[in-house]
């Protein structure tokens, strides 16, 4: 019998399998789909050739994240490679808002704005480190940067009250950073969009937003070798219906949203955990629609043919208008969609001269809605003629989401809406989110802190209490990644 089980292949739980392994336990990973990787799978879903990403796409978050430096993903073959644009927002009159990876670049793109933008992220690109070191904390114990954390709190505060109109005078930077903050599918005025905006936004200006070369597949492929190398077996096609199967385990992991981990721990959580679980809230989803195209999206905007990831939604107040419908369960008539063309830096992901391009639209949790007309005229507004260069599409409704990740309640793709309390405490009021009432079983999903994203944090440091009070051993997890042998 293993010494510890981790159910659930996303990255949070190879992370946590792989650091687990590493320490010297026996471990095994359960996965219910026939394939590893939750959401961050790659596979050819429109045409043979094309090689769509089934959820995450681009990995700010992958290049930056302590977990995945400590791992080292080059050094397991990860080729990540980041577009010269981080993220564009192309506008009605033609052109558009560029996040260049060098911030010089876009404060010269920006006009009478561009001191604006470098007085809110120079401070933060020059101390990114920091910054990631409060983003990715878990929360409970960020580190002692007071003076990161200051200048981080502050542009919090503007970015999410009625100040945040106060810092540029043009349209074009105020849709840029308002795209970034819808990220978090929520309206953006608020702290949970203006954290992620500055978080995302400062990561745009220090290593990009880059795409692995092959498709996102790369990555889970690394963190599995690395496990099975490390005496780590890998179960797929098991879908765990009762934590009673691994009773005789010391230690149990679950990269499960909390409905299903309530599913599979039936009634032996306590009354008052149990009821602190069902009132987590699920967020707004995402309509997820691949597309194999025969040639480049023939962008109007000068600069989106070099941008990894774009924002398609229009003006900052058709942003508002259209994420505040969401969260009212309605559907915004002209979307927010996120689209990335990894075909830019990656020529793999299609054949020859053609392309592939990853979509999502922000509808209601549980939308049965197909979008893929709502986002094709998003498209087709930026880029005249994209219709015609469409092979074949690919829908995933906000409906259907869960049969493909089975965390993604109702097609929230963030495992949880990310609202002020439950950026704060995921999923549930206690100092430790990880560690559960039930002996030795812990959560490690985008349910808990630091949320969601490929970072691989929520592995670590559920892995990083589980070897403290299961197995007595407190070395680093960042040290056991960094170990060569």
């Amino acid at each position: 019998m293993a010494d510890a089980v981790v159910v659930g292949s996303g990255p949070n739980g190879l992370a946590a399998a792989v650091i687990l392994a590493r320490a010297g336990l026996e471990v095994e990973v359960h996965e219910a789909a026939d394939a590893l990787g939750g959401g961050c799978r790659t596979a050819e879903v429109t045409l043979p050739g094309f090689r769509h990403d089934l959820c995450a796409g681009a990995h700010p978050m992958a290049v930056a994240s302590p977990f995945f430096r400590a791992f080292d993903l080059e050094l397991h073959g990860v080729e990540l490679l980041a577009p010269q644009v981080s993220y564009a927002h192309p506008l009605d009159d033609g052109h558009a808002g560029l996040a260049w990876r060098d911030l010089d670049h876009t404060v010269d793109g920006l006009g009478r704005d561009g001191a604006a933008w470098r007085g809110l992220f120079g401070p933060l690109v020059r101390d990114w480190e920091g910054v990631v070191g409060l983003g990715m904390s878990d929360l409970r114990h960020p580190p002692l940067d007071i003076p990161t954390g200051i200048r981080f709190a502050r542009r919090l505060v503007e970015q999410s009250t009625p100040l945040w109109n106060l810092r540029f005078r043009e349209e074009t930077a105020r849709a840029l950073l308002t795209g970034v903050a819808a990220h978090a599918i929520r309206p953006p005025r608020g702290i949970p969009g203006a954290g992620v905006a500055m978080l995302l936004g400062t990561l745009a200006h220090v290593r990009g937003w880059p795409v692995p070369r092959g498709g996102s597949q790369t990555i889970i492929d690394a963190l599995a070798t690395d496990l099975r190398r490390h005496g780590g077996k890998i179960v797929t096609g098991h879908r765990v219906d009762s934590i009673d199967e691994f009773d005789d385990v010391r230690t149990v992991l679950l990269d499960l949203a909390p409905a299903e981990f309530q599913r599979i721990a039936a009634d032996r959580l306590p009354s008052g955990y149990a009821a602190q679980l069902g009132g987590f809230r699920y967020g707004g989803a995402a309509c997820k629609v691949d597309f194999a195209l025969s040639g480049p999206v023939p962008w109007r905007a000068l600069g989106c043919d070099r941008a990894g990831t774009l924002h398609l939604v229009g003006t900052r107040a058709e942003a508002v208008a259209a994420e505040k419908a969401v969260a009212a369960g309605e559907h915004a008539e002209r979307p927010f969609v996120l689209a990335i063309q990894p075909g830019v830096v990656d020529p793999t992901r299609a054949p020859a001269g053609k392309h592939t391009l990853y979509t999502y639209a922000h509808v209601p949790n549980g939308s049965t809605r197909d979008m893929t007309e709502a986002i094709t005229a998003q498209v087709e507004r930026f880029a005249p003629g994209f219709r015609d260069l469409v092979l074949a599409t690919h829908v995933r409704t906000a409906a259907t989401m869960p049969a493909h990740n089975a965390n993604y309640i109702g097609g929230d793709i963030s495992a949880g809406a990310m609202t002020l309390r439950q950026t704060v405490f995921r999923p549930v009021p206690r100092w430790n989110p990880y560690r559960t009432p039930l002996p030795g079983v812990y959560l490690c999903s985008s349910a808990t802190s630091p949320g969601p994203g490929v970072h691989g944090m929520n592995g670590l440091y559920a892995a990083r209490h589980a070897l403290r009070h299961e197995f007595g051993n407190r070395t680093d997890p960042l040290d056991l990644l960094r170990a060569i042998y």
